[in-house]
């Protein structure tokens, strides 16, 4: 693999309420998920599609406030199931000093 994009945000998943016995994957409160633009091994592909949508929210310069959260990066999502609520909370990384993203490295030829 050679990645040559430079992902501007981080992502952590955290479930935030939920037991291993109500979750096909065992998924309980205090599991967590570091990821930029992967899907993190481990996680449930069904409420990996609902929670990419809402990354993407995020690296298209949107927020969540405006769907009536107090933080800007920062949501609760359930799952596909509603069996488990997760904790979405973004973090920008690659940044210059004045918070700019840096830029993606040469493209592979084809």
């Amino acid at each position: 693999m050679r990645k040559w994009c430079t992902e501007d945000w981080e992502f952590e998943l955290t479930v935030a309420d939920g037991k291993a016995g109500h979750c096909r994957l065992g998924l309980e409160k205090g599991d967590k998920f570091v990821f930029q633009y992967e899907c993190p091994a481990g996680m449930c592909p069904k409420t990996m599609a609902q929670i990419y949508t809402w990354c993407e929210v995020i690296r298209c310069r949107g927020d969540f406030t405006y769907r009536g959260n107090r933080e800007k990066y920062e949501m609760d999502i359930p799952c596909a199931d509603h069996c488990i609520t997760f904790h979405l909370k973004a973090y920008p990384i690659n940044r210059d000093d004045n918070g700019k993203p840096l830029p993606n490295r040469e493209r592979p030829a084809d």
